[in-house]
């Protein structure tokens, strides 16, 4: 009785190399599983449960049930808390009109550093030192001193009639003229991650399109733009989170404030912070569902087949 051979492309079979590879794998990421679960997960969990709860650190942490309900606390930051919703408001229109701006600027300077000019590699440094630079106690020292502004950009014609709108609008668009310095300085990473998806464009597609007759805006359009939109997506949820996380931010602020003052207390700034991270995460997936990939096999045929002014143009 002979028996049957095994298909050697079984995707089914898990051979022991495979089982080894495996172990690997996980070897490598134990000590993150194993970070997360001690110090993310665990205070994640417990922070959750204090924003459920009257919290009293006087002989070690001791939980008191709520008077009005489980979700007193978040009940009482929108109603009796002045500038915790009115920040809230104004971090998520300025996100929006921040991170196009953000985005655009880094993706024309990752164009211009890509081209082949004179000292590009001290441009690339230059762009990429404030992402060095500005953090942590640099940064504030720096906006304290009016480094981050624009001067006399309050006084602007333009924003004297934008002056009329209501103010979660003005302020935010106000944030960003006068702080425009300090978006382009958070820009350097995502410069870095445009530069390195352009330098893996080829460039026979570019000579390609250009025997054809396409113009250098045609050829942005039609090989450069859906080549990097997937890094389009990483780098709007990286400067989404950057953002959201920054020194500078003022609900961070609020939030870090709240937790020390008698009257609000160690609870209430966690549910503060949990309707701060539940907002954050929202515009996360709004980001991803707008700017994701309809499949993978959609981004290979854009590289692999240019399509300009009807005519199809090969890959090399």
């Amino acid at each position: 009785m002979s028996k049957k051979k095994r298909n050697p492309h079984d995707k089914r079979r898990i051979t022991r190399r495979t089982l080894r590879e495996w172990g690997f794998g996980y070897l490598f990421i134990a000590p993150w599983i194993v970070g997360v679960s001690i110090f993310f997960l665990y205070a994640m969990v417990r922070s959750l449960e204090f924003s459920f709860s009257k919290v009293e650190l006087s002989n070690g942490v001791i939980l008191h049930p709520l008077e009005n309900g489980l979700f007193e606390n978040f009940v009482k930051v929108f109603t009796t808390d002045v500038n915790f919703p009115t920040i809230l408001a104004n971090f998520g229109v300025g996100l929006v009109l921040q991170l196009p701006v953000i985005i655009a600027f880094s993706l024309i300077i990752a164009l211009l550093l890509n081209s082949n000019i004179r000292c590009r590699s001290l441009f690339r440094m230059i762009f990429f030192l404030p992402v060095i630079i500005a953090t942590g106690p640099v940064m504030s020292k720096l906006t304290a001193q009016g480094v981050s502004s624009v001067p006399m950009v309050s006084q602007n014609a333009l924003l004297s009639v934008l002056s009329e709108l209501p103010e979660f609008i003005y302020q935010p668009i106000s944030n960003l003229f006068s702080g425009l310095i300090m978006i382009l300085w958070n820009s350097g990473i995502q410069i870095l991650i445009f530069l390195a998806g352009l330098q893996k464009v080829p460039r026979t597609l570019y000579e390609a399109a250009k025997i054809d007759g396409a113009s250098g805006w045609e050829s942005f359009w039609k090989i450069t733009l859906p080549t990097v939109k997937p890094l389009i997506l990483l780098n709007s949820i990286y400067t989404v989170v950057t953002l959201a996380t920054g020194g500078t931010n003022e609900i961070i602020e609020l939030i870090y404030t709240a937790t020390y003052t008698a009257t609000q207390g160690y609870s209430y700034a966690m549910a503060m912070s949990w309707i701060y991270t539940l907002v954050v995460s929202v515009i996360l997936l709004l980001v991803f569902l707008l700017l994701k990939e309809k499949s993978d096999r959609h981004v290979v045929y854009e590289q692999k087949r240019v399509v300009i002014k009807g005519v199809p143009v090969k890959n090399g």
